[in-house]
């Protein structure tokens, strides 16, 4: 792919027009990104250390033909990142019962397979993407050079007539693997967890038909699904020391959330994925 010809990402700069001034709404918050506001038909958010990077990608998807992430314009006057805002609905942060549509989630899983192939390629090189102190071990590794979203929450998923059509937030974008940033959604999605920290009206929905509507939806490798609950289980553990560590060196959002219990729900979650890994597989195989 031939990438197009634009000012550097560090270079633009956006000027609000006359008509945005009097449409501004204040967006939802993220767990860790606050003061986000839509200004017409633009995103303003707070500038991030991985925010050039994110624009890089941004553009990349762009000219892959990826029309379900946003477009990064340009810094504006307060220094904010202004992207384009994509329309249609997110959940909230207790997702409804439309979220459990069993159609939508096939097509969340559809939708990253497309990410995951308009990413193919890209490598950061202007901007590289920021290295996580706990970056070391088998999830994380050198040869981990597909920049995924790692972040495809029913909170960052567009949804316009039951089908995902868009992602947003790429605040977490890095190289990863598609297996991992697949899985990852299907944590989300499906969800994978203790039926004790199940969302409120998630309870009696069934996780094994979930899981193979989203592995089939996806294309898992039957080596993919075989290994599943074991690799849950050890990015259960990475997830467990990465918010851990966030929580003391970061603060805000992340130490909200190690406060408010999300380490105690990652270790049920872990320990969940390893008592259930016979039915997962009998799930994901059969």
């Amino acid at each position: 792919m031939t990438p197009m010809t634009r000012v550097p990402v560090e270079q633009r700069r956006y000027s609000r027009s006359p008509g945005e001034a009097a449409d501004v709404e204040l967006l939802p918050a993220g767990d860790v990104t606050q003061r986000v506001v839509r200004v017409g038909g633009t995103v303003r958010r707070p500038r991030q250390p991985q925010s050039l990077a994110v624009a890089d990608y941004l553009d990349w998807l762009e000219d892959a033909g990826f029309e379900g992430s946003p477009r990064f314009l340009g810094r504006d006057a307060a220094g904010r990142d202004v992207l384009t805002f994509l329309s249609g609905v997110c959940a909230g942060p207790v997702p409804g019962k439309w979220v459990q549509s069993e159609e939508l989630l096939a097509s969340v899983a559809q939708l990253v397979r497309r990410l995951h192939g308009a990413s193919a390629s890209f490598v950061p090189s202007a901007h590289p993407f920021p290295q996580h102190p706990l970056a070391a071990g088998r999830l994380h590794s050198g040869q981990d050079g597909l920049v995924c979203h790692l972040d495809v929450t029913p909170q960052n998923v567009v949804v316009r007539g039951g089908s995902a059509v868009g992602l947003i937030d790429f605040d977490l974008a890095g190289p990863a693997t598609a297996f991992r940033d697949s899985f990852n959604t299907a944590m989300h999605w499906v969800p994978l967890r203790d039926p004790a920290d199940a969302w409120h009206g998630w309870e009696r929905l069934d996780p094994f038909r979930r899981l193979r509507i989203f592995a089939d939806a996806y294309g898992w490798t039957a080596e993919e699904r075989l290994r599943l609950p074991e690799f849950g289980a050890e990015a259960a553990s990475l997830s467990y020391r990465r918010m851990k560590h966030n929580a003391s060196a970061l603060g805000g959002g992340w130490a909200r959330m190690w406060a408010e219990g999300v380490g105690a729900i990652i270790e049920r979650r872990r320990a969940w994925l390893k008592v259930n890994s016979g039915c997962l597989v009998r799930a994901l195989m059969d």
